[in-house]
């Protein structure tokens, strides 16, 4: 059984006053300090919260900077196909001219040889038919004999292929 006696009354006594000086001095800077802290730790979620949904949307604006993005690269892609295209066609188109004009160069140049070498053995044709039917007719025939066989011997040569060479 407890007994009720003047130490029992000071330690209750005691107590009491102690409770009251911490209820007035320990108390209150205590719930002050837990609700500072508490607001911190409230405010700091509010501002993760804040970042993460300004982290969305940067991501969904990178997202759809990302796809504007790939769609003019595709787009200048297609355009330089299309441009290479038109080059090709517009080098093509010139090399096939340049061909044309040279190959019409060199025929030209061909047949120019051609009549110049047909020009050519003629001369020599009828300088050496000259030289033969003299030398024929010196011993058998007069001049004006001899000239009728070599200008008819020159026409035959006009009329026909020379040498198999078309005239």
């Amino acid at each position: 059984m407890v007994e009720l006696n003047g130490t029992l009354l000071a330690q209750i006594v005691n107590f009491l006053i102690l409770v009251a000086i911490l209820a007035k001095f320990a108390y209150k800077p205590l719930m002050q300090g837990l609700e500072d802290r508490q607001q911190k730790i409230a405010d700091s979620i509010d501002s993760a919260e804040r970042e993460r949904r300004e982290a969305e949307q940067l991501k969904l604006e990178y997202k759809q900077q990302l796809v504007e993005v790939r769609a003019q690269a595709q787009a200048i892609v297609e355009k330089a196909e299309k441009l290479a295209e038109e080059n090709k066609e517009e080098i093509l188109k010139a090399a096939r001219a340049e061909s044309a004009r040279i190959l019409k160069s060199v025929q030209e140049e061909v047949a120019r040889e051609r009549e110049l070498a047909l020009a050519q053995l003629k001369g020599e044709v009828v300088a050496l038919s000259m030289a033969a039917a003299t030398k024929i007719m010196k011993e058998k025939m007069d001049s004006e004999a001899n000239a009728a066989i070599v200008a008819d011997f020159i026409d035959k040569l006009d009329d026909k292929k020379i040498g198999g060479l078309p005239c």
